[in-house]
């Protein structure tokens, strides 16, 4: 039997360079004016989902939202080994927190369709609530396993996964469709050589026509792109008939108030010297300011 797998990704900027002087004034990241990256447990995620395909069969389909540049994360996805892309982009699904943008990858998933398994990495490192995953379940009405660490079988429509709990794992089964959030516990493969020499030309339609203006645009986009296999589907929120009151700012209620840059300095210090007096010292001080006893 072969599977059907989504797997949401996300476009992210790089945390390093996020401070105060990167937001916005409404509280959310200036994303243009920041070096974008996949995001990594986005990449475990994916990982997951090929080797899926490896050992069971599968046709993996790598899915995001975001700006017309994320593009370029989902022809990384093709790179790897996924077989489709799916880019879900319009301006009224700019500025959603989780709620607005599960809901959004909710629709994205029902167009799509007939799907076996969603994958998620945990979090993203823009946010790190780990919240998408589980809400766009929710949102299907499907069951979750979170914190994969391993999918142990696939088999008589379940699926049995190994996650990860404080101090163990635990081994769950859910039936299928389910979705499940991924952890750092798998090494993603590079990107195929072969792959690469063929999905570099991989493209939306916005983005041939961006490099192809023209009135025949559109058929040449057919010809030269989607009948080759290299097309990346790109959808509206209309597309998915998503309702705008529940996308993007409109559906969002989490405000961001304020963002600081914390710069951590160093504070006084003490060297204890790896004697016995030394040690003895550093007990005594401890049980005298009641950090100890």
């Amino acid at each position: 039997m072969s599977y059907k797998i989504i797997v949401f990704v996300k476009q992210v900027p790089d945390t390093k360079n996020v401070t105060g002087e990167a937001m916005k004034p409404d509280g959310t990241i200036n994303r243009a004016a920041l070096p974008a990256i996949f995001n990594p447990e986005d990449l475990n995620a994916l990982e997951s989902a090929l080797q899926l395909k490896d050992r069971f069969g599968a046709r993996v389909i790598a899915a995001t939202m975001g700006l017309p540049k994320a593009a370029d994360i989902l022809r990384v996805a093709l790179c790897m080994g996924a077989d489709e892309a799916v880019l879900l982009t319009d301006r009224i699904l700019g500025g959603a927190d989780t709620l607005a943008t599960s809901y959004a990858l909710s629709c994205c998933a029902k167009k799509i369709g007939d799907f076996d398994l969603i994958l998620c990495g945990r979090q993203a490192i823009d946010g790190d609530t780990a919240q998408v995953g589980p809400q766009i379940a929710e949102k299907l009405k499907i069951p979750q396993i979170s914190y994969v660490q391993e999918v142990i079988s696939l088999a008589d429509g379940k699926i049995r996964a190994k996650r990860a709990i404080e101090g163990g794992y635990e081994i769950l089964e859910a039936p299928m469709p389910v979705l499940l959030t991924v952890i750092d516990a798998n090494e993603p493969r590079p990107q195929n050589a072969m792959r690469i020499m063929k999905y570099k030309k991989a493209k939306t339609l916005s983005e041939f026509k961006a490099a192809n203006a023209g009135e025949n645009a559109a058929a040449e986009f057919q010809t030269e792109i989607a009948d080759r296999g290299l097309a990346i589907r790109e959808w509206s929120a209309a597309d998915v008939e998503a309702d705008p009151k529940r996308c993007g700012k409109a559906g969002s209620p989490t405000n961001v108030k304020q963002i600081m840059s914390v710069v951590l300095t160093a504070g006084d210090f003490k060297k204890i010297e790896p004697t016995e007096a030394g040690v003895s010292d550093l007990v005594r001080e401890l049980i005298e300011d009641h950090t100890l006893g």
